[in-house]
């Protein structure tokens, strides 16, 4: 039988070398307890690191049900957009559609217009002209009724009747004739055509009336032409 030198350093050596020996396992359990020193905070926490890790493993869900909520209120904003386009091309399509109507409208009435303008001016005088032709029949008949005739004083007498009854139709359509005889002479409505001098006026007046002037409704148709009586100079 061997017996140990506990003072045998080479014994006491290999002793602690061992696997299973009671210095390997007390060096493993300070090594483990240094290591979970090391992964606590100093006031026995745990350490940034694993806060971080453990939040944006907590932070996972929060941030999928925003980002939902996110896209699901860009789709409605997107769905709003989408309406107010189609609103707008209808509206758009609408208007379009009314600007043609009413240019055509525009132009059917200018066309409209311009047709009854014309017609106006063609047609205007249709009812003066039917009174006109009255006159023109009675003197018809006298011209014809006067080759069977010797007496010139019937015949004179007819055309004077003729004329009355033209005269009186132009007076029914607002024709007034000027009376310019013995009046002062105005440019306005008088164009002199002669001229004389005389002591017995101090202004111009109307001597003689040349061709009558005729005023329509007011309004001077036609000027007289009349021969003006001047002041003679000294």
């Amino acid at each position: 039988m061997d017996f140990e030198d506990k003072n045998d350093p080479s014994e006491t050596k290999e002793k602690s070398d061992l696997p299973g020996s009671e210095e390997t396992q007390e060096a493993s359990t300070r090594e483990g307890e240094g290591t979970d020193r090391t992964a606590e905070s100093p006031e026995g926490g745990v350490r940034p690191a694993d806060k971080d890790h453990k939040k944006h493993e907590k932070g996972d869900p929060e941030d999928a049900r925003a980002m939902k909520g996110k896209l699901k209120k860009k789709e409605h904003e997107i769905k709003h957009l989408r309406k107010e386009n189609d609103d707008l091309k209808n509206e758009n399509s609408n208007l379009k559609d009314k600007y043609l109507r009413a240019a055509a409208e525009m132009d059917n009435q200018r066309k409209r217009l311009e047709r009854e303008k014309n017609d106006f001016y063609q047609f205007a005088l249709s009812d003066l002209l039917k009174e006109l032709l009255a006159v023109l029949d009675n003197f018809e008949r006298a011209l014809k009724s006067q080759e069977n005739q010797t007496d010139g004083k019937n015949f004179h007498e007819g055309i004077e009747l003729i004329r009355k009854q033209l005269f009186d139709l132009l007076l029914k359509r607002g024709l007034t004739p000027l009376d310019a005889q013995n009046k002062k002479f105005d440019p306005a409505v008088h164009q002199a055509v002669l001229t004389e001098e005389s002591d017995a006026v101090k202004e111009p007046e109307v001597g003689e009336i040349l061709q009558k002037g005729y005023l329509l409704n007011e309004r001077l148709l036609r000027p007289a032409l009349v021969k003006v009586i001047v002041p003679k100079k000294n």
